[in-house]
């Protein structure tokens, strides 16, 4: 007999970003498909620095069994890096350390999720959340969003009619949006958070890729403490992956206490703990101070990268293409117009760009419900800036 599979799993499908990768084996091809960091940008120096005191100070504890929580001179680490950015009163024992943010959406899906639960999302969100909450059942519902993010009238009716488990969002360049929710509505969802006893789930692996002088409005999480009762509501997801290295794994999870505490339950039932090398050589670059620079030296890159993907996007395919520039992250969400009668759905523009030498994402895989055929999404991460104006002449060249 065959295998019998559970059942569950009817529920989703192979990444359409997974899929897209098996096509790039094209010599010459430019990607823009990934939303990946660039490699060229690690700071190896640091993190062999970084690695080598952690087995001279630590060798045994860094090389152990560790506690589920996390190994706590990296608890104490992050609890310093989100109190440099407004979360002052967070302490290392009121957050979990995770195999990256993802296993932090993982264990908030198991923690929470019932089958038929309803769970908004933005439409469009995260592909693997998206996969995710379906995995465990969630009947997901698309709050839609603009350049400003959320539109917070839209998801206070929405909480009205479905009465979600929670609310998932990326406040802060948002993927594959870009979005950046302004500050006003961040203070209406905490308000709406807290009149609607609703739990939301702020992803913030972006946060800290801003491109502008000043940084971008405080998290959710960082707001909170400025709205009564709003702490109690708001679970935080952060991850190191973005802005020092994916391979390490390092993520985070912030959540009222009893969420954590059966969180880390279940995380002892799928890995005991995250990588206590990994923990303790994360620690040991976050003690050194690097950070600060090389947060710098990324966000000038990217920054660079962005407006050449803009001037690009203007310059060859003009009113062909919407979108708003980023201001920070690591994608571009643009939209075929169809204008001079320009190619308008994205996988007809994928295929032909593909045959062109370039290759992005399709937007559809990133809705949940009611997907936008004419969206796509481009990551500028990866590519130089001659390489992006190359590559983004291709498009124009696809786009007839």
């Amino acid at each position: 007999m065959p295998l019998q599979y559970a059942s569950r799993l009817q529920n989703v499908e192979t990444s359409a970003i997974r899929e897209l990768f098996k096509l790039l084996g094209k010599p010459g091809i430019i990607s823009f498909a990934g939303g990946f960091p660039d490699s060229a940008m690690f700071d190896v120096e640091g993190l062999r620095e970084a690695s080598r005191m952690a087995l001279a100070e630590e060798p045994g504890a860094a090389l152990q069994y560790g506690a589920t929580e996390g190994y706590e001179p990296l608890r104490t680490q992050l609890a310093a890096f989100e109190h440099a950015k407004g979360v002052t009163d967070l302490e290392p024992g009121q957050l979990v350390v995770t195999t990256g943010s993802q296993q932090a959406l993982d264990l908030l899906g198991k923690t929470l999720i019932d089958p038929g639960d309803k769970v908004i999302v933005e439409g469009p969100t995260f592909l693997a959340t998206i996969q995710c909450f379906r995995l465990y059942g969630a009947d997901l519902v698309s709050a839609p969003i603009d350049g400003q993010g959320v539109q917070v009238d839209r998801l206070e009716a929405l909480i009205a009619e479905h009465k979600p488990k929670f609310v998932y969002l990326i406040p802060t360049f948002g993927n594959p949006s870009g979005a950046l929710l302004s500050l006003e509505r961040r203070k209406k969802v905490l308000d709406l958070a807290v009149k609607t006893q609703t739990l939301i789930v702020e992803d913030d692996p972006y946060g800290d890729l801003y491109f502008t002088p000043e940084p971008p409005p405080l998290s959710l999480l960082a707001l909170s403490m400025e709205v009564p009762g709003a702490r109690d509501w708001i679970a935080h997801c952060g991850s190191m992956s973005k802005v020092l290295s994916p391979g390490l794994r390092v993520g985070w999870l912030v959540a009222p206490p009893e969420l954590l505490q059966r969180a880390v339950m279940c995380k002892q039932f799928s890995d005991a703990h995250t990588s206590t090398f990994a923990q303790a050589t994360a620690a040991q670059y976050l003690k050194s101070g690097r950070m600060p620079e090389t947060l710098k030296t990324v966000r000038k890159a990217y920054a660079e990268r962005a407006q050449a993907m803009g001037d690009a996007l203007k310059k060859e395919l003009g009113d062909a293409v919407e979108f708003t520039q980023p201001q920070g992250g690591l994608f571009f969400w643009a939209r075929l117009t169809g204008a001079g009668g320009k190619v308008s759905d994205a996988a007809e523009f994928a295929k032909r760009a593909i045959d062109k030498g370039v290759a992005f994402v399709p937007g559809s895989p990133f809705f949940a419900e009611n997907p936008d055929r004419s969206a796509l999404r481009l990551s500028f991460a990866t590519a130089d800036v001659g390489k992006i104006r190359e590559g983004v002449g291709r498009l124009g060249a696809a786009a007839p």
